[in-house]
């Protein structure tokens, strides 16, 4: 798991390398390596009505070749973890961050009591992504026939003789893709996508591009501690399905409005603050920094943060003082980033 940024202080050939990439991934396309996701394996009889009463999003009205984002969360309503869920017809394949894959897999067998549900993580299994406005132009030069999708949803198919599938992300920002193969194709379909005009892209460059959207990293601007309401990741919660893990607590802030953290951006100007600097207004702790990231921009670069700050003064324009270091609550994504203009 990626936990932060080339620092800036690195030799200024690296510096220009990951901004370099950064910018391909906003005019053009990249591709990149994604093992660092685990793929978990659900099956049985039981698997849709044990996840959906798992999870905070739909799974029982989840449609085959569908997907979607939720939590996992404890009794208390404390995020355990974050994860894609996909229908693939006869099993649903759960997509998470390696470093979470062991507490959900933990998780998981200890709800499993009489239920038809099978759990196993898929070792064979890794991906490819590819991000970009040029990015499904990319993937139909290198013989990736895939139809039009939305994201999250996805399409099995066989790419000369390998079986693949093919999903689409969900940033809001970016079109991305991601190609589940098998470890040992991943250099085929990756030197194909470099000659259809994919350019390869680091794991620092992808992280900048995560903070631009403006999308929270689960062990880093989402943790235990948290509760779901707080991340502004709507897009996780369903509030018409059935009972889950944690749903009384969620269904408990939802109607009486109590919840006092949002998450959401900073405008910097100064230093960036080192992760985990608390943010102070009339001396007491008002927020946190989570991820900074220092953007390339025409003519220049753009410095700023992510993190939760008190949704009283969480307006956007509040100017707040960290240090010689000033702030300015911003709305996510920055999405002047991704207008051409500013490349």
């Amino acid at each position: 798991m990626v936990t932060g940024i080339i620092p800036e202080t690195a030799p200024a050939s690296d510096l220009a390398r990951v901004h370099d990439e950064f910018r391909e991934l906003l005019s053009g396309c990249g591709v990149y390596d994604l093992s660092s996701r685990a793929k978990i394996s659900l099956r049985g009889g039981d698997r849709v009505r044990w996840l959906n009463g798992m999870v905070t999003n739909n799974i029982r009205d989840l449609a085959v070749g569908r997907g979607v984002y939720a939590f996992l969360l404890n009794p208390q309503g404390r995020i355990l973890g974050d994860l894609n869920a996909y229908n693939r017809g006869n099993s649903i394949t759960v997509d998470a961050d390696q470093a979470q894959s062991e507490k959900l897999l933990a998780t998981f067998d200890h709800y499993i009591i009489m239920d038809d549900v099978e759990v196993s993580k898929i070792g064979e299994l890794t991906a490819i992504g590819i991000a970009g406005p040029k990015a499904r132009q990319a993937l139909h030069a290198a013989g990736f026939e895939i139809p039009e999708l939305e994201p999250l949803q996805f399409v099995e198919m066989t790419w000369r003789n390998i079986p693949v599938t093919v999903a689409r992300g969900d940033n809001p920002s970016v079109e991305t893709y991601e190609v589940w193969l098998a470890s040992d194709m991943v250099t085929a379909v990756r030197d194909a996508l470099i000659e259809a005009g994919a350019k390869p892209v680091s794991a620092n460059a992808m992280e900048l591009l995560r903070i631009a959207a403006g999308i929270p990293r689960y062990g880093q601007d989402i943790r235990e501690r948290d509760l779901p309401q707080e991340t502004e990741q709507q897009r996780a919660l369903n509030f018409n399905k059935g009972c889950y893990v944690g749903q009384e607590i969620v269904e408990r802030i939802r109607s009486r409005g109590a919840v006092h953290r949002m998450f959401t951006g900073f405008e910097v100007q100064g230093e960036l603050p080192a992760l985990g600097t608390k943010i102070q207004a009339d001396g007491r702790d008002v927020g946190e920094i989570t991820s900074t990231a220092s953007l390339p921009v025409a003519g220049g670069e753009r410095r700023v943060a992510l993190g939760y700050i008190r949704r009283e003064i969480g307006t956007p324009g509040k100017q707040l003082q960290l240090g010689s270091t000033q702030l300015s609550v911003a709305t996510l994504p920055f999405s002047e980033i991704f207008q051409r203009e500013n490349l």
